[in-house]
């Protein structure tokens, strides 16, 4: 397609893109009250902002929702459709923030979340992008504790035949958001770790899986050059990202006045590759039907091509945006609690018999922050019984 043949163009980016797009300076947003400079649908000629299309060709940007979140939330959606269904679903752009969507044709919220780098690979310390070599799929024996693991680039699991010859190329280079996703609920299901996310250290008796780390201990995925640890750290660098999410989604929840959610949707490049199972033992989303929790993409440009085919999508999510109620999760004062509850998996104190009746979780054991399981746990058990008391009083 040559560039004088386009004539109507239609964008949408998080509210910092947004800005920069639109050649606005975005200072705003990095402080409260995170006020948007522009928060409604543009409509412009492409040529004001320097775009070199057809002299007439038209620009069009999707309205943002609030702050920190942008209209790539408003495409994605004005593309699933929570406004015009029955159903309470929830929508997860899972990212350095998170965006949040939750509703119905009856009333939709929004908010976000600080889930930080670590569920894109950073803050882990044999973490990576997601590229050929990287670690993205695990699976623990729990009576040996021996991982098996595929990367990207391979269909093989590092258990089968082959395996070696296929990662010649790439070798096995790092672990990948999704790996340690699934890598950590494992490391639950298999009871490496506490419900309160405490490496098992009486463990490394028996298994060589699990290894010191100067005071606490670290599970060894990978034997070899580079050898791969899941440390207590990197441990705790995703209970920190998980529970910012669901304490994002517990406020938009208890704003719906509802205890649940009939369908959940991951949008985004990184929602593509995650597991709906290790997700919700994760804690990362609320309970809900596995058969009804699925990833749908690059919905956001879906959004926009909807939006560039059809005016009417344009008058539907400019209508939708304006009826969204925009949480602020930095200003509520519940998202610390609720961020403490959710740091324990799948959670502390909320129920997730769906999840349960789908996949056999392990019976509760606290284990001290030494990794060491026995008299210290009832202890450390008393004390947060004690502060989950005082902060519902």
């Amino acid at each position: 397609v040559q560039r004088n043949d386009i004539l109507d163009s239609v964008f949408v980016g998080n509210p910092i893109m947004h800005h920069l797009f639109l050649g606005i300076d975005p200072t705003e947003l990095g402080g409260a009250p995170f006020a948007l400079a522009i928060s409604g649908a543009v409509h412009i000629k492409a040529s004001d902002i320097g775009l070199k299309l057809n002299q007439g060709a038209r620009l069009y940007m999707l309205p943002c929702i609030a702050g920190h979140v942008g209209a790539d939330a408003a495409a994605v959606t004005l593309s699933e459709g929570p406004h015009r269904q029955d159903e309470m679903m929830l929508i997860v752009d899972v990212g350095t923030n998170a965006e949040i969507v939750l509703g119905n044709r009856q009333r939709v919220v929004a908010a976000s979340s600080p889930t930080g780098p670590a569920f894109e690979g950073a803050e882990i310390s044999g973490g990576q992008r997601a590229a050929p070599g990287a670690i993205e799929r695990v699976r623990i024996d729990p009576e040996t504790l021996e991982p098996k693991y595929r990367v990207i680039g391979s269909e093989l699991w590092s258990d089968e035949a082959g395996f070696l010859d296929s990662v010649q190329a790439t070798g096995v280079t790092g672990i990948c958001g999704s790996g340690i996703i699934e890598v950590v609920a494992e490391m639950y299901l298999a009871g490496i770790i506490s419900e309160d996310g405490v490496v098992d250290g009486s463990l490394s008796a028996n298994s060589s899986r699990v290894v010191a780390n100067g005071r606490t201990f670290s599970y060894v995925l990978k034997e070899g050059e580079p050898k791969i640890t899941i440390t207590q750290t990197d441990v705790r660098a995703i209970q920190l990202a998980k529970a910012a999410l669901y304490a994002g989604t517990k406020l938009l929840m208890e704003k719906q006045h509802t205890d649940h959610v009939d369908r959940i949707h991951f949008a985004g490049a990184f929602g593509s590759f995650i597991d709906p199972k290790y997700a919700m033992v994760l804690g990362l989303i609320p309970d809900c039907d596995l058969d009804k929790v699925s990833a749908v993409g690059n919905a956001a440009g879906a959004g926009a091509r909807m939006a560039l085919l059809n005016r009417g999508y344009r008058r539907e999510i400019e209508e939708t945006v304006s009826k969204i109620e925009k949480i602020e999760t930095a200003l509520e004062p519940k998202f610390q609690e609720h961020f403490v509850y959710a740091m324990a998996l799948p959670n502390k104190i909320d129920p997730f018999p769906k999840l349960s009746a789908a996949v056999k979780l392990p019976p509760r054991k606290t284990v001290s922050e030494d990794g060491i399981a026995g008299d210290a746990a009832p202890r450390r058990r008393s004390r947060e019984g004690h502060a989950a008391r005082r902060g519902r009083g």
